[in-house]
């Protein structure tokens, strides 16, 4: 018997061991001008195999480069892209720096925090009034996510204030979105969901 598990190893299963042996017998033939016929060929095969590669944008050079990465960059023929290397294929992708600033309070998270800093950097007017309103109105609908009762405005105000380190407060009388409307809207959206 003949077992995967005693084969050589698929570089890119997902084209399966029959391509696999197809980029293996272009690779032995001897004649330039047959592999490049044949090597064309079986790139639109793996295209058929792989539609979903269609929504890639230069999907064909995505083929190309897989049919290199079969053969352990090893077929010589001519590409109309050019041909990757084992190291461009094997480097390891940059790290992405982690922020590591504590957030004050979770539950309205970092994005808040963010938009108090723009929003405390704005000239004093109506746009500034209307999004320290808007942010109040989102800490609300965040507290009340992670909460699941009812929370006063002047809460969120002093929360706002807090984060703002004093720079932003709200006027005083200023009526937020009711907690029902959001609670309302939340049981819409999960009965909408299951249907």
């Amino acid at each position: 018997m003949d077992y995967n598990t005693q084969r050589k190893k698929l570089s890119l299963p997902e084209y399966g061991r029959h391509i696999q042996q197809m980029v293996d017998h272009i690779a032995g033939i001897e004649d330039r001008d047959e592999r490049n016929r044949l090597a064309r060929s079986l790139i639109g095969i793996m295209g058929n195999l792989n539609p979903h590669l269609r929504d890639i944008n230069d999907f064909k050079h995505k083929l190309w480069d897989h049919l290199f990465i079969m053969s352990d960059f090893k077929l010589d023929i001519d590409s109309p892209y050019p041909i990757p290397s084992v190291e461009q294929y094997q480097e390891k992708p940059k790290q992405i720096p982690y922020p590591n600033n504590p957030i004050k309070y979770k539950h309205y998270g970092r994005v808040i925090e963010l938009i108090i800093e723009k929003a405390i950097a704005m000239e004093e007017g109506p746009e500034k009034e209307a999004l320290k309103q808007m942010i109040a109105n989102q800490m609300k609908k965040a507290n009340i996510a992670w909460n699941k009762d009812s929370v006063l405005d002047e809460d969120i105000f002093r929360d706002m204030k807090t984060l703002s380190d004093g720079a932003l407060t709200m006027a005083p009388g200023l009526k937020l979105v009711e907690s029902r409307d959001f609670k309302n809207k939340r049981i819409k959206h999960q009965q909408h969901r299951k249907r």
